[in-house]
């Protein structure tokens, strides 16, 4: 049977419009439909890290993700975000010692950075309290020290918001909010923050050089401590804070105090473990001249006092880890005036300023 030639131009227009409309998450009359475009992540000459396999990232869960993240309305009085503490130009850290929550109290830690999240394979918060970063990202919302708000009144107010129910609908395929769609898209917007565009990082990429400074702090960073061949010896860095993401996803007691001065117990709240008294979860170093101040009571306020801790201030203890033992029963690293200032040359070069210039992770609003 032959078809009428307008016939076929009418069907092939036809066609070509379902096409169009299937690629889209918007409706003739303006609808919302579900979006499952997946987001890809570009994380250079870093592996890329294990997304959760029941939450693969998509570009509309992110976009929640980030909505949220930066909404004050997910704060009882809509006073403050999560990103009122993990700020994006401090490197999604807190500058103050202890974040200062909307009723006006202290936390009771440091804030700890939010970007390469992805990479962290051992629970979260210093003592490891949330097993999924989910987990995690409702925590401060209900917590009275932070943005103290009961979650079912952060469904109902979230619920009445048009921008929200829309939002919901391109990213779970229908308005419903619940604690679990909200951890879920956090999680993924998170997992989406990636810092791989440092000095250093371009450095071995081959895109610029070190200056002697920040090349000689690099060698003593990577060297480990060996106080039998001084000229060789470094400041053993890596055995703690290694890998292309300066971390080694463990809890640690890092020779901070001594037994009798022990005023937070870190992961044994949570383990219920004494070997785990005051052992803290390893940071990782990058974008570290950023997030002052520094340990998990925010103790010091430069990278020189950090690496003279080290250097000559360890004290040890029941549960100092093994690796410290040695350069503490040595009388300290030996590091001179200029290998300090060397090291920190080379810890500045793991700051990345396209993170926190990339409009992609700042405020949707």
């Amino acid at each position: 049977m032959k078809l009428h030639r307008k016939t076929v131009l009418a069907l092939s227009s036809l066609s070509v419009f379902i096409l169009a409309l299937s690629c889209t998450t918007e409706e003739p009359d303006g609808g919302v439909q579900l979006d499952t475009t997946p987001f890809t992540l570009d994380t250079k000459h870093l592996s890329p890290p294990d997304i959760p396999a029941d939450n693969p990232l998509t570009i509309q869960k992110v976009e929640l993700g980030r909505m949220l993240f930066h909404d004050d309305r997910l704060s009882r009085d809509n006073s403050m975000s999560c990103a009122s503490c993990h700020v994006q130009e401090n490197g999604f850290s807190d500058t103050a010692r202890f974040s200062i929550g909307i009723n006006g109290f202290p936390g009771g830690r440091q804030a700890m950075v939010a970007f390469n999240m992805a990479y962290n394979t051992n629970e979260f918060f210093w003592d490891g309290r949330a097993h999924l970063l989910r987990d995690q990202a409702v925590l401060p919302i209900q917590d009275s020290l932070e943005m103290d708000h009961a979650m079912d009144e952060v469904i109902d107010r979230l619920s009445g918001i048009q921008e929200y129910e829309d939002q919901f609908i391109r990213a779970f395929g229908s308005s419903t909010v619940t604690e679990e769609r909200i951890g879920l898209a956090l999680e993924q917007f998170m997992n989406t923050i990636i810092s791989v565009d440092s000095k250093y990082d371009k450095y071995l990429r081959g895109e610029t050089s070190l200056t002697a400074s920040e090349e000689r702090g690099m060698e003593l960073y990577f060297a480990e401590f060996n106080p039998g061949f001084p000229d060789s010896s470094g400041a053993d860095c890596a055995h703690c804070h290694g890998g292309l993401n300066f971390e080694n996803d463990l809890y640690m007691n890092n020779a901070l105090d001594s037994d009798a001065d022990f005023t937070d117990l870190g992961r044994e709240l949570v383990t219920g473990n004494a070997s785990d008294r005051a052992k803290f979860k390893v940071p990782t170093l990058r974008n570290i001249e950023l997030t002052p101040p520094y340990m998990h009571d925010g103790r010091f306020e430069t990278l020189e006092e950090v690496v003279e801790h080290y250097n000559t201030g360890m004290v040890n203890s029941s549960t100092v880890d093994p690796a410290l033992l040695y350069p503490i029963n040595s009388g300290g690293l030996g590091l001179s005036a200029q290998d300090v200032q060397d090291l920190v040359a080379f810890l500045k070069t793991l700051t990345d300023q396209e993170m926190v210039n990339n409009p992609d992770y700042a405020s949707p609003f």
